[in-house]
C-alpha cells in the first residue's frame, strides 16, 4: 500500500483546525501560512507600526492557537482569530503601558467615511501619510478603521470582534474618521 501526503489544498481554516487538532503538522504550517499576514497586521496596526512587538504578537497568537485549540465554531474561523489577536494586543499593551493618549476630539465633518477610503486608495505617499496618522489613533478608534477600511469586516464582524455592539463600532468609527479627517484635511487636493 502506497501512503501518500494528504492534500491541503482547498481546505477551509475549519477543516484545517480539525486537522491541526488530530496532530496534523502540515495542516498547522497550513493555516499559519493561510492567516499570518490577517494576525501580522492587525498587531501592527495595534502598535502603531511597532513590526518587533507585532511579530512577538503573532507567534503569540498561533502558539496558543495550536497548543489549546479551543474554536468553538460559534462564529467565523476569521473573526475568532481577530478576536484572539486584538485580546493578546490589549494584554501585552497592559504589560507595556502604552496606550497612546491622543487629547480632545475634533469637529464634524460629512463625508468623512468617503474621504478617507480615498485617501486610503491613492498613491503611496498619500497613503504612507494616512497610515502614520491612523497608527496615532487610540486603539480604541484605530482597531476599527483598520478591520472596516484594511482587513474588509462587516460592522457586525468588527462587534463580534471587538465584543461590542454595532453601534458601538459605528461610533468609534465615526470618530476615529472624524480625527483623520481633521488631520488630513490638508490633503484635498493633493490627488
Amino acid at each position: 500500500m502506497e501512503l501518500r501526503a494528504p492534500v491541503i489544498e482547498n481546505l477551509t481554516n475549519r477543516d484545517l483546525l480539525t486537522r491541526c487538532k488530530d496532530g496534523d503538522r502540515e495542516a498547522m504550517h497550513e493555516l499559519y501560512l493561510e492567516n499570518q499576514r490577517r494576525v501580522f497586521s492587525v498587531a501592527m496596526n495595534y502598535f502603531g507600526g511597532n513590526s518587533d512587538v507585532a511579530e512577538d504578537i503573532s507567534q503569540k497568537v498561533f502558539l496558543k492557537l495550536l497548543t489549546n485549540i479551543d474554536f468553538r465554531g460559534e462564529s467565523e474561523f476569521t473573526t475568532w482569530l481577530y478576536r484572539l489577536t486584538i485580546n493578546a494586543c490589549t494584554d501585552e499593551a497592559r504589560k507595556m503601558n502604552r496606550f497612546i493618549d491622543i487629547g480632545a476630539m475634533f469637529g464634524l465633518s460629512d463625508g468623512v467615511s468617503g474621504h478617507v477610503q480615498q485617501l486610503m486608495a491613492e498613491s503611496d505617499e498619500i497613503s504612507e501619510v494616512v497610515g502614520r496618522e491612523v497608527e496615532k489613533l487610540k486603539p480604541k478608534f484605530r482597531m476599527p478603521v483598520v478591520l472596516k477600511y484594511l482587513e474588509g469586516l462587516s460592522y457586525q464582524e468588527i462587534a463580534e470582534v471587538l465584543e461590542c455592539s454595532t453601534g458601538t463600532v459605528a461610533s468609534r468609527l465615526s470618530r476615529g474618521l472624524k480625527q483623520l479627517e481633521s488631520r488630513l484635511g490638508h490633503l484635498r487636493g493633493s490627488f
